[in-house]
């Protein structure tokens, strides 16, 4: 399999990816507006956004120092083109890749992803109003699972297959593991605030962010407990979005690019999987959470860097 081929496959997954997760968050955080300290300021409740994201730099060097409103954020993150992460820039990267590598791909794939992009990139040529935020990111969201859903019934298995899976479920622990350390460190700074009705609130806004909120109420009868919450989101084998089960569906999907006489990538995925065994909540909480999920997200771009010099770049010396 040609390494450009295997390249436009694995960043079209994430893009794509990064698209509904970034819809995703969007639309649960104009649910937890409605829901939040009335004496909260706007900034308060949009800046854990650009956190998850890594975008405040970028955001600050757009708009500069000012007020951060929700209309800007809302520019910024679904439209705005000098943003890498927009789910228009998202959606119009995945869509190209795509393109590149149509033949490897399914026809009604192929139409799914294009006719997103059309249909994105056409309700985006005017700025996004709130009345109609929600609808338009539930929508980005549905068709995004769509498109998951198409591949897994319409896509050949072998090599291509496995390329696309590594890169969405690298994708999702990322943004996982981003959200579970920005609740912690920056929505709820104040340890008063611990068991209040704005703890609650946010616990719940993270586990439904994640699609997890259902589940874990199913599972856990005390309330939100950051161990319990912690325990689910990390080690919950069942849970699809949490650090286990998609390093675990990593590890498989690797397998399916054939990794035969490749050395950076298994080490890397072996450093993953060596965070979680014989790890639990309670360790990470006594030696820091933030710490270890910073040092997930090291290991998680530790991957992708080695999947890209063992099967990716060597595209660039092709004929």
């Amino acid at each position: 399999m040609l390494s450009r081929i295997a390249d436009s496959i694995y960043w079209m997954s994430r893009y794509l990816e990064r698209a509904g997760d970034t819809a995703r968050l969007m639309e649960i955080n104009l649910l937890y507006l409605l829901e939040a300290e009335e004496d909260m300021s706007e900034g308060d409740k949009w800046r854990p956004l650009l956190s998850i994201t890594s975008a405040e730099a970028a955001f600050s060097g757009l708009y500069g120092e000012g007020q951060l409103t929700q209309g800007r954020v809302l520019q910024f993150m679904t439209a705005e083109k000098s943003n890498g992460n927009s789910i228009r820039t998202c959606l119009r990267l995945a869509r190209e890749n795509a393109r590149i590598a149509r033949d490897r791909i399914s026809r009604e794939m192929w139409e799914a992803i294009n006719e997103l992009w059309l249909n994105v990139d056409q309700q985006l040529k005017t700025p996004l109003h709130p009345l109609r935020a929600s609808q338009f990111f539930s929508f980005v969201r549905g068709e995004v699972a769509r498109f998951h859903g198409l591949t897994t019934t319409t896509m050949m298995r072998g090599e291509a297959f496995g390329f696309y899976r590594l890169g969405t479920f690298l994708e999702q622990a990322d943004m996982t593991a981003r959200i579970l350390d920005v609740k912690y460190h920056l929505l709820l700074p104040d340890l008063s605030l611990v068991g209040s009705a704005l703890d609650y609130y946010q616990w719940a806004a993270l586990l439904k962010s994640l699609s997890g909120y259902e589940a874990f109420r199913r599972k856990y009868h005390a309330g939100f407990r950051p161990m319990d919450v912690v325990e689910f989101t990390i080690f919950e084998q069942e849970f699809p979005r949490s650090l286990a089960y998609t390093v675990k569906r990593m590890r498989r999907a690797l397998a399916d690019t054939g990794i035969t006489g490749q050395q950076r990538s298994p080490a890397a995925m072996e450093r993953l999987e060596g965070m979680l065994a014989g790890n639990s909540a309670e360790r990470i909480f006594s030696t820091g959470l933030h710490e270890f999920l910073e040092e997930f997200l090291a290991a998680i771009a530790a991957l992708n860097q080695a999947a890209q010099a063992d099967f990716l770049d060597t595209h660039r010396e092709e004929p």
